[in-house]
C-alpha cells in the first residue's frame, strides 16, 4: 500500500455506505411491492427481479463508458457523480406512487454505472501488485459490513413504514457525496491518463480488449458466473425466507446482518494470510466451493436456526470476489485499470441481468400456488450449480497454465 491510507479509507467508506444503502431496503422491499398492489409474495418477487434487471441492463451499457471516463478524466469526478446518482435514485424510489416509479429510480442508478467501477480502479491506482488482493479484500469487506448495518437498520426503520429506509439510504448517499467533495484526492496522475475512445468505451469494445488477453478473459468469465450465482442473495433472500419460514422484516434484517458480519470478518482477517499460503487462485476456488455448499444447504434447510449455522461457515465464499479481482488486475497494465474495471462492470451487469431474472423467476415458479411442488429454495440450488461451474473453469485454467510447453527437437 502507499503511505497515505486516507484515500483507501474513503473508498472503504464509500463502498460501506453503498452497501448500507442497498441492504437497508432489502427487508422492506416485499412489503413495499405488496403495498403498491402486487397480489402476493411470489408476484412481488417476480417484480423485484425485473427491477434488478432494469438496473443491470443500463449498467451493462454504461459501465465501460464510466470506466473509460475515469481513465481519461480521473477517478474523483466519476466517483462523486456516481454517489450523487445514488442519492437521487433512493429519493425517487422512496417517493414512488406506483411500481413504475421504482423502475425510473433503478434506471437512474444504472445509467450512472454504480460507484464500484471507478472505486476499484482507484484501489488499483493506490496499491502495489503484491498488496492488491489485500486492498480489494479490505474494501470488499465494506460490502459485508454494509450488510450488517443496512438490513439491521432497514428492519428497524421498517416499523415506520416501507418507505422510510429509502429516504435513509438517500441521506447516506448524499452525505458521502458531500464528504467526498471535501476529502477525496485524485489517484490517477495526468501522465498516466489515456485518450477517451468510443471504440473502446462500449461494452463490446471493452470486451474485445479483454479478449486479447485470454488469461484475463478467463478470470472475467468465471467472475461473471460467480456473480450470476451470487445474485440469488439480493434478489430472492427476503422472499425465500418470507415464503419458507414467514419471517418478519426484522428477522430478515438480522439474518442478512449476520451474513455481512461473517463475510466482513473473512475479508478483513483471512484473505491476506490465505493468499500468501495458497495464492489468489487457491483463494478464489476455495470461496466458490464453500459458496456452492452453503447455497445447497440454504435450499434444504428445514428450520430457521439452520440458516444462521450455515451462514457462519458459508462466509468463506467472500474470498471469491477480491481474489478474482486481484488476479485480473495483476494481469493488466496501470493505464488500463479503469478499462478493466469497466469490462468487469459490463460482465457483472450481464450477470446481474441474467442472475436476478433467473433466480426470481425460479423462486416465483416454485413458490406460486400453481407450482408442481412447493420448493422456494429452488433458486439456491441453481446458484450452487453455477458456483461449481465457475470453480471448475478456474481449475481448468490453472491446469492449462501448469502444462509444460512442448519443445521442438531438431531432426537429425
Amino acid at each position: 500500500m502507499t503511505t497515505n491510507r486516507n484515500p483507501l479509507i474513503f473508498i472503504f467508506v464509500t463502498r460501506l455506505i453503498d452497501a448500507i444503502g442497498f441492504g437497508i431496503i432489502m427487508p422492506v422491499l416485499p412489503m413495499l411491492l405488496i403495498q403498491l398492489h402486487e397480489p402476493d409474495v411470489a408476484a412481488a418477487g417476480r417484480v423485484a427481479g425485473y427491477l434488478l434487471v432494469t438496473y443491470s441492463v443500463l449498467q451493462f451499457a454504461c459501465g465501460p463508458i464510466v470506466g473509460s471516463l475515469s481513465d481519461r478524466f480521473g477517478r474523483r469526478p466519476v466517483i462523486l457523480g456516481s454517489l450523487f446518482a445514488f442519492a437521487c435514485d433512493f429519493t425517487i424510489m422512496g417517493l414512488a406512487p406506483t411500481v413504475g416509479w421504482l423502475f425510473i429510480g433503478r434506471a437512474a442508478a444504472g445509467i450512472a454505472g454504480a460507484v464500484y467501477v471507478p472505486a476499484n480502479a482507484y484501489i488499483a491506482d493506490i496499491s502495489t501488485p503484491e498488496n492488491r488482493a489485500r486492498a480489494f479484500g479490505l474494501v470488499g469487506s465494506a460490502f459485508g459490513l454494509g450488510f450488517i448495518l443496512g438490513p439491521a437498520l432497514g428492519g428497524l426503520l421498517g416499523h415506520l413504514g416501507p418507505r422510510a429506509p429509502f429516504f435513509a439510504a438517500a441521506g447516506l448517499a448524499a452525505t458521502n457525496f458531500l464528504f467526498g467533495l471535501l476529502v477525496l484526492p485524485e489517484s490517477l496522475p495526468k501522465e498516466r491518463r489515456r485518450a477517451f475512445d468510443w471504440s473502446r468505451a462500449n461494452t463490446f469494445g471493452t470486451l474485445a480488449q479483454l479478449a486479447r488477453k485470454p488469461r484475463v478473459l478467463g478470470y472475467a468469465l468465471a467472475m461473471m458466473i460467480y456473480l450470476t450465482a451470487n445474485a440469488v442473495y439480493p434478489s430472492t433472500w427476503a422472499f425465500v425466507m418470507t415464503a419458507k419460514f414467514a419471517w418478519p422484516s426484522w428477522l430478515i434484517g438480522l439474518s442478512l446482518a449476520a451474513t455481512g458480519l461473517v463475510m466482513a470478518t473473512v475479508q478483513i482477517t483471512v484473505i491476506g494470510r490465505l493468499v500468501k499460503r495458497i495464492g489468489e487462485m487457491g483463494a478464489a476456488v476455495t470461496g466458490l466451493t464453500v459458496g456452492a455448499c452453503a447455497l445447497l444447504s440454504y435450499a434444504l434447510a428445514t428450520q430457521s436456526w439452520m440458516i444462521f449455522v450455515i451462514t457462519l461457515v458459508g462466509g468463506l465464499q467472500a474470498l471469491s470476489y477480491p481474489a478474482l479481482n486481484a488476479l485480473m488486475s495483476r494481469a493488466m497494465p496501470a493505464d488500463e485499470q479503469g478499462e478493466l474495471q469497466g469490462g468487469v462492470a459490463s460482465l457483472s451487469s450481464l450477470a446481474t441481468i441474467l442472475g436476478p431474472f433467473a433466480m426470481t423467476q425460479t423462486f416465483a415458479y416454485f413458490a406460486a400456488p400453481s407450482a408442481p411442488f412447493f420448493f422456494p429454495g429452488a433458486a439456491f440450488v441453481l446458484a450452487a450449480a453455477l458456483m461449481v461451474v465457475a470453480a471448475a473453469m478456474l481449475l481448468a485454467q490453472r491446469q492449462r497454465r501448469a502444462m509444460p510447453v512442448p519443445v521442438a527437437v531438431p531432426s537429425e
